[in-house]
């Protein structure tokens, strides 16, 4: 199929398949207690071995596939993807990829600095980088190392410098725990054309104890920036983008705020992820996927693996997050199901 014939992939409710986010490895040298609890994920915590995971030429024949069904954007993810040994190589291969428009990463930049300029030199376009907090201790907390921020910090120069932008800065917002620092974030971002996204406290896996009391809303967050650096909201960039879009009055640059919990984008949801054992996972809070590996092994052609996806994808009902806030704005129970942990799907 040629990528002037390709039309677009659309699943039960009308959504086109566009973004694919990449695990390359379910291992990680952070434990945030959000993702990768240090009391579970602990020293003898038994990861995949090699032979389990996606090799380079596996991941990029399956994109090429994504590709040709009208996949535009491709985003690497992990565990922590910088991790995963001659990620340039792999980088390389999916920039030659024709018709991927996009080719980006997401990492907690702890790695990024002595990377960051053979990344760009691969192919890569793009950066996100996980920063939950400026302040020494709370970072501590967050990471679940007890590593400071300067790292991640001189990761983002890094980047800047060697033409990895737009960089957008993730921080993961839990109330009591770093929501007081949240404005400090804000400043010293502010001008730099870099844009911090603050996303609400997700229920995503079983293993992070969510609470909805340390959810802080997106309209607080909002609210609070506003206070110090006052906001307007603007349109979004393209259709299914993440990101609520509020820049500063001064015109010193935006912000972003990913609300899944409190304003739901179901609706407009285009990504579909690829686990890093071969699995296509339609939905961020979904139980499981659809095993790809096994017929890529067993010898599977390009065409039937691309049926395989299509149909997946033509059947695809997800909306977990609009189900979630229908019974929290009832004051339902949410019932306790099994979903996949975020470490094996990079978020």
């Amino acid at each position: 199929m040629s990528l002037e014939t390709r039309s677009a992939t659309l699943d039960s409710f009308g959504r086109p398949l566009r973004d694919l986010r990449i695990s390359v490895t379910d291992r990680c040298n952070f434990r945030c207690p959000y993702c990768m609890p240090a009391e579970i994920y602990g020293e003898r915590y038994q990861f995949l071995p090699k032979d389990q995971l996606l090799s380079f030429e596996e991941i990029t024949r399956l994109a090429r596939i994504f590709v040709s069904l009208g996949v535009v954007k491709l985003r690497l993810t992990g565990g922590e993807p910088t991790i995963r040994a001659q990620l340039p190589t792999l980088v390389r291969m999916l920039a030659e990829i024709e018709g991927a428009e996009d080719l980006t990463l997401t990492t907690n930049g702890y790695l990024l600095a002595r990377m960051a300029s053979e990344l760009k030199t691969a192919g890569l376009d793009r950066i996100t980088v996980s920063l939950d907090s400026l302040d020494e201790e709370v970072f501590k907390q967050m990471n679940g190392r007890g590593f400071g921020p300067e790292r991640v910090l001189d990761g983002i120069e890094a980047a800047e410098a060697a033409g990895l932008s737009p960089i957008k800065i993730n921080c993961v917002v839990q109330r009591g725990i770093n929501d007081h620092t949240l404005v400090d974030l804000a400043r010293r971002f502010k001008g730099t054309a870099h844009t911090v996204r603050f996303i609400e406290f997700m229920d995503v896996g079983t293993l992070n104890r969510w609470d909805m009391k340390q959810v802080v809303p997106a309209d607080e967050i909002v609210a609070r920036i506003d206070a110090k650096f006052p906001l307007e909201q603007i349109p979004p960039s393209y259709r299914g983008e993440t990101a609520l879009r509020y820049r500063y009055r001064d015109g010193s640059g935006e912000i972003g705020v990913i609300a899944s919990v409190t304003k739901p984008f179901c609706g407009d949801c285009t990504r579909a992820r690829l686990t890093t054992d071969g699995k296509l996972v339609t939905c961020l809070f979904a139980a499981g996927g659809k095993d790809l590996k096994g017929p890529l092994r067993s010898g599977a052609s390009d065409d039937e693996i691309r049926a395989t996806i299509q149909h997946l994808w033509s059947k695809r009902q997800d909306h977990y997050s609009e189900e979630r806030a229908g019974l929290v704005l009832t004051g339902g129970a949410l019932q306790h199901r099994r979903k996949i942990e975020m470490y094996q799907i990079g978020g």
